[in-house]
């Protein structure tokens, strides 16, 4: 599809160590392409420097702006709200430690010339090239919870979990609208509420590089990322498609 302009959400908290090197590298990426763009940085309830670092690279980069709220709600709440509030024709969503190269963009943006709704970067596909790969037993749980996905709610999606995906407008507000898991569990909930409403979901291979300081902690999340999946599976579609009151 043809778009004029793409916004960029990246859901952030306590991200003060790393956040203005992302910042830095969003603006020289961007400001090289052709096309116009934004940046929205939304704050999950940080409470070191993150937002004071985004208003004062924001003061002088004005397609910067920050989303702040408090207390701490979640990533898929943080995605969420800035989904919601995006305005470009495209709407992309990255993690504040780039561990997919912000260049990435240019492959999910083919795909979405091609006819998706949906691009999601992917990490087991053939084509992908993990550079710096996790440690090898988040990877194994990674594949086992994938999988898990799969059998349960998304069948065909190879890596739901990727922190690297896009929308255009009008899928991104169907979607997120839709959405009502706050935790890391949002990710699978809202590729099946797109499948659902019956957008088209392109999986794209991509660089990735993984990053220390993930805010995912296995023996905590996991369990509670398994419980989601089996809830989310046992609603009815007409359950997964009701607008969540919040949005």
């Amino acid at each position: 599809m043809a778009f004029e302009r793409l916004s960029v959400i990246v859901p952030s908290y306590n991200e003060e160590e790393r956040l203005l090197r992302t910042l830095e590298r969003l603006a020289e990426y961007y400001d090289a392409q052709s096309y116009d763009y934004d940046v929205n940085v939304v704050s999950d309830g940080s409470k070191d420097r993150t937002n004071d670092i985004v208003r004062e690279f924001a003061a002088t980069h004005p397609k910067f702006s920050l989303l702040d709220y408090q207390p701490n709600r979640g990533k898929g709440y943080a995605v969420r709200r800035g989904m919601l509030a995006a305005t470009g024709d495209l709407v992309l969503f990255c993690d504040a430690d780039l561990a997919t190269p912000q260049e990435e963009t240019e492959k999910l943006l083919k795909a979405m010339e091609e006819g998706a709704d949906v691009a999601i970067g992917s990490r087991p596909k053939a084509d992908s090239s993990l550079e710096i790969r996790q440690p090898w037993h988040r990877e194994m749980l990674g594949r086992i919870f994938n999988r898990s996905v799969q059998l349960l709610a998304v069948k065909g999606i190879d890596d739901t979990q990727c922190g690297f995906k896009i929308f255009t407008r009008k899928a991104a507000h169907d979607v997120f609208k839709r959405c009502k898991l706050n935790g890391f569990s949002f990710d699978f909930e809202a590729l099946l509420v797109a499948r659902d409403l019956g957008y088209k979901i392109a999986e794209v291979p991509i660089r990735w590089r993984h990053q220390e300081g993930s805010k995912v902690v296995l023996m905590r999340d996991g369990p509670r990322m398994l419980r989601d999946l089996v809830k989310l599976r046992m609603k009815s579609k007409k359950a997964r498609l009701s607008e969540n009151p919040e949005s």
